[in-house]
Formats: structure tokens, sequence, C-alpha cells
């Protein structure tokens, strides 16, 4: 089977690549700059060289294949790349390529708490507008709302594992009871490929095995670099106005407001597919740090 794949070579998209290569499948994806890819072009691997806003490119993406996946998306604006350019017209754009392919099928990946209502934040309001394109667009289509993706290209794990390394006691904002329910990259990848496979059909949320609170998080997160540190507890109200500082600072911010808002909301799933639809079993939060956080042991 072919398969076009959008966010090829971003963090979820090179383990999806890398799922559907396993499973015997041709993949088409598109790229910004082929000679940057993560991947060797192959018999089953192909770049195609645009961007979401290239009709031509699309159109060359999605010639003749099988299947879409549709994974593009930013956490935050950068220049002409805002919500509303990617997560919408980006969306509209690769289905318009889909449907005059003749693609049979459109899955596409969007986040645990898209709603497009008064006070949810840009980035939830515009993956609800796009699951609704997708959704009401003919097409046979699939839409994938993941927790929080846990693995070795997720920043945010990766900032907190350094922090444990640096610091003597690590930031908590307000007292880190917001649920959390990570979920395994490979995980995530697998159901990708089999949701190719399959005809399953709609919207389907996906977590890990176990719902943890922020507090958990973190304390996860030093068992696994082995260095674990106190935790130190930040007032909202103070988190919330050091975030709306850091917003002045655009895409370089470490933290904005709205993704403070997000992570008080919490991440979490009472109708995990994962397991209870695509029949995968769930990788522990902790167990897949420590196969990227911990460090080898000398003369293993």
């Amino acid at each position: 089977m072919l398969i076009a794949v959008t966010g090829g070579t971003g963090f979820v998209g090179r383990h999806v690549v890398d799922a559907l290569r396993q499973r015997g499948h041709r993949t088409r994806v598109l790229v910004r700059d082929p000679d940057r890819t993560p991947f060797q072009p192959s018999d089953a691997i192909e770049a195609v060289s645009g961007s979401l806003a290239n009709p031509a490119a699309l159109r060359d993406l999605t010639r003749s294949a099988d299947v879409v996946i549709h994974l593009v998306g930013i956490i935050v604006e950068r220049g002409p790349h805002t919500f509303e350019s990617v997560h919408v017209d980006g969306t509209r754009a690769v289905l318009a390529a889909a449907a005059e392919a003749g693609c049979r099928r459109f899955i596409h990946m969007s986040a645990l708490g898209a709603r497009d209502e008064a006070g949810a934040t840009p980035y939830h309001r515009t993956k609800r507008r796009a699951e609704l394109l997708v959704l009401d667009s003919g097409l046979t289509a699939a839409v994938f709302r993941p927790s929080l993706v846990n693995g070795p290209g997720n920043v945010p794990i990766r900032m907190l594992a350094r922090l444990h390394r640096l610091l003597p006691a690590i930031p908590i904002f307000g007292d880190g009871s917001y649920p959390m329910q990570p979920v395994w990259v490979d995980d995530l990848a697998l159901a990708f490929a089999l949701a190719a496979e399959r005809d399953a059909s709609g919207l389907f949320e996906l977590g890990g095995p176990a719902v943890v609170t922020y507090l958990e998080f973190v304390r996860a997160i030093g068992r696994a670099t082995g260095h674990p540190r106190p935790l130190l507890g930040v007032p909202l109200p103070l988190a919330r106005a050091a975030a709306a500082a850091c917003d002045l600072l655009g895409h370089l911010a470490p933290l904005t407001s709205d993704q403070l808002q997000m992570l008080v909301e919490g991440n979490a799933t009472p109708q995990n597919a994962l397991e209870d639809v695509f029949g995968i079993k769930p990788l522990g939060f902790e167990e897949g740090l420590r196969r990227f956080l911990q460090k080898p042991n000398p003369g293993t």
C-alpha cells in the first residue's frame, strides 16, 4: 500500500514512517528540505519537496496514494505559521489534494482537549476546526486525539530531565494535581499504521495505560534520570504572571500562557482506543522514560 504522510520528519512522524516501513508499506513523505530528512530515500520511502501551502507539492504527494496520514501541527506560532494557517488552512489543503487524488482513507492527528469554544486556547480551537473539516470531508476518515506523547523527541520531557540534572529542586506549578496519560510514541505510531490498514473511522482518543498527575510525571522523570530532586511549589497566580511575561518572547518563550492553561486543564481520557480498538498493549510511562533517559551502566 502507498501511504502519503505530512509531518513525517517530525517527532511522531519519524516513528509513523518507520512503523509503516516495518509493516511493508511504501510511504511518500512531504519534506521542506529533502537534504535534511531523518531517513534515506529508498524504494520504500519517497520524499516530495514542498509545504502545505504548495498545491502542486500536495498533488505530487497524494498522487496514486491509497491513504493519507496528516500529522502536521505546531505548538507555538512563528511568523506566518499561525495556528489558523497550519491547523485549519493546511488541513483543508491536504484534504482537497487527497479528494482530487481519489485516496480511500484519511487519518488525521489532533489532540486531547480539542474544542472550539470560548475559553479554549487557540491551539485547541483550531485543532477542533481541523477535526470537523476532516470528519465532514466525505472521505473515509479517522481522527486521533493523543495525550502527551512520550519519547526521545519530547522537548518538555527532555527539558525537565536536564533540570533534574542541574538544579537542586524542581519548580511545580500550583499543586501539580493535573491529570496526564502519556502515550509511548511507538504505540501511537503503530496505531496510525493499523488505522491505515483497517476500516475504523471516526474520532479516537489515545493514551497510555495509566493516568498520572503532573506531580507524578515530574517525579518519574527524576527517577529515570537517576537524579530525583525535591519539588518546589510555585503558586499558580505567580506561574501565570511569569508565563504572561514569557509570551512577549514569542516562539522563544520557555512557557506560554496557553501552554500553562493546557497543562492545568489536564490531558487524560476515559475512552482509550489504543487497546480497546487497536489491540495495542501500551507501554507504561516510566518504562518508556527509562528507554531514553536512563544512562547506560558502564561496562554493560
